[in-house]
Formats: C-alpha cells, sequence, structure tokens
C-alpha cells in the first residue's frame, strides 16, 4: 500500500458537516484496511484567491495507507461531494504522523488551534473543531465561529 497526503477544502457554508464528511471518509479508508496515520482539521481559513467567489474555506489534512482501489473511492467521493471545492492529493514516501508545520507553528506561538487533531495511535481521536484561535478582529486570519462574513 502506498501512503498519501490528502487535502480538501469545504465550503463555508458547509462548516457544520465537517466531523460527519471526515468520519465517512475515514471510514472509506479503514473498511478497506487503509490505515489514517494523521488528521488534522485546520478550520476555516481565507483563501489565497476566490474560488467561484468564495473567499475562505474549511481545510481538512489527511495522511493515509491505502490502496489505488481506495483511491479512487476517495477521488470519487470529493468529486461528487458539491460541499469539496477543491482537493489535493499527494503521493509521499513514508508514513507521516507528528503534527503539521501550521500546527506546530501555532503551538509554537501559544496559540490554541482550531480544529482537532487524530492521534493514529488511539484510534477514534478525531475532536473536530471547536476552539478558536484567539486573534484581534482586524487581522485577516481572523475565525468566524457563525459563518458571518468578517468584514466588520
Amino acid at each position: 500500500m502506498k501512503h498519501y497526503e490528502i487535502v480538501f477544502l469545504v465550503h463555508p457554508d458547509q462548516s457544520e458537516q465537517v466531523p460527519q464528511m471526515v468520519e465517512r471518509y475515514s471510514n472509506i479508508v479503514t473498511q478497506r484496511k487503509g490505515k489514517i496515520h494523521r488528521l488534522e482539521d485546520w478550520g476555516r481559513r481565507q483563501l489565497a484567491y476566490p474560488i467561484n467567489k468564495i473567499l475562505k474555506a474549511h481545510y481538512i489534512l489527511m495522511n493515509i495507507e491505502c490502496d489505488k482501489e481506495t483511491l479512487d473511492e476517495l477521488n470519487n467521493a470529493f468529486r461528487y461531494n458539491d460541499a469539496v471545492i477543491r482537493n489535493l492529493v499527494l503521493n509521499v514516501k513514508q508514513a507521516v504522523k507528528e503534527p503539521s508545520p501550521l500546527l506546530k507553528e501555532k503551538d509554537n506561538r501559544g496559540e490554541t488551534t482550531s480544529g482537532g487533531h487524530y492521534d493514529s495511535e488511539g484510534g477514534h481521536g478525531y475532536k473536530g473543531r471547536g476552539r478558536k484561535i484567539p486573534m484581534g478582529e482586524n487581522e485577516p486570519g481572523h475565525l468566524i465561529e457563525s459563518g458571518a462574513e468578517a468584514d466588520k
């Protein structure tokens, strides 16, 4: 089986459905004898450029080990889910289990992360999002929990 790193972006209006989506995609991998090595919910973030007039998206990172058929099924699930506005699948040489640089940077600054982290050792350790990053309202990375626009 090969190792893959997957990042997918969810439409900001569908942020409430992210835990169910992650659970469904995780089940696709695990039911076909694959492994999830890392799963991180980066929360709602500003996009570098608008996608279909959308300025923000909910980011999810997954590092998995699976076969080609499982990866094809995941790609089809992303393709036919209207809530997923972009996805990226990369081949990696080995399993990545440590937190991503984005999560490490936030931890070094003393901030809490907006999302959850899946612990591959503990099984069903996905916490989902729910903690807010303490940032000023005028900073571009300010997260809005209610789904309202950040422009005030």
